[in-house]
Parts: structure tokens; sequence; C-alpha cells
């Protein structure tokens, strides 16, 4: 299995890219953390300590308190890659939180891309 260059990066260095992305479509800060929050498991004093602490991809994930049980909900290409295809955990997890954010950029309905 190669090594992925982002499994180190740090989270709170992408994490304003997310938020840019929603906001030049006319969403919110607050819907990026409300999908992010429904992927993890975290709350808001618990991510902003990993902001904060600028813990890497890796380390985000591993320590989530738990992913959504309807990931497997979450399908369709990303960044040229059917979602519910990518083998190695890490970057399937990172590709989840690229599609959402994806979704919310392209309009969709909060209910839709959070599986409800």
């Amino acid at each position: 299995m190669p090594h992925h260059k982002i499994f180190k990066t740090a989270f709170s260095s992408v994490y304003p890219h997310y938020v840019q992305k929603a906001e030049k479509k006319g969403r919110t800060k607050a819907e990026v953390d409300t999908i992010i929050f429904w992927l993890t498991g975290y709350d808001a004093p618990t991510f902003q300590h990993h902001l904060d602490q600028k813990t890497d991809f890796e380390t985000f994930f591993a320590v989530a308190p738990c992913l959504n049980p309807n990931v497997s909900k979450i399908t369709g290409v990303i960044c040229g890659y059917r979602v519910e295809e990518i083998e190695d955990e890490l970057m399937q997890k990172i590709r989840y939180l690229d599609k959402l954010i994806d979704e919310l950029a392209k309009g969709r309905a909060m209910e839709k891309i959070l599986r409800t």
C-alpha cells in the first residue's frame, strides 16, 4: 500500500479550503462543520482542539469518536475514484469528506448530504 502524503498533512491546513469551496457557492462554515461532525462524531470543542493542535489527517480520523454508520450510503465519483470502491480505509474516509463537501458546494440539501 503506497504512503499517501495527505495522511500526514495537518487537517487544519485543508479545512479552510473546504470552507472556502462551500462559501464560494453560497453555503456556510457552519454547514461544513455539521458535515464534519456528522461524518466523524466530533463536537465543536474537540474539533477545534484538533485544528489548534494541527492534527494530521491520519490521526484526525484514527481518533474520531465514531464514523457515521451511514457512510456506506456515500457513493459516487470524487477525484476520479468511486468512493465506495476505494480500498485504503483512510483514503476512503478522506474522500467521503471530499464528496460531502462537493455535494454541499453543488447546492445539495443538507438532509440528502447527511443521508437522512
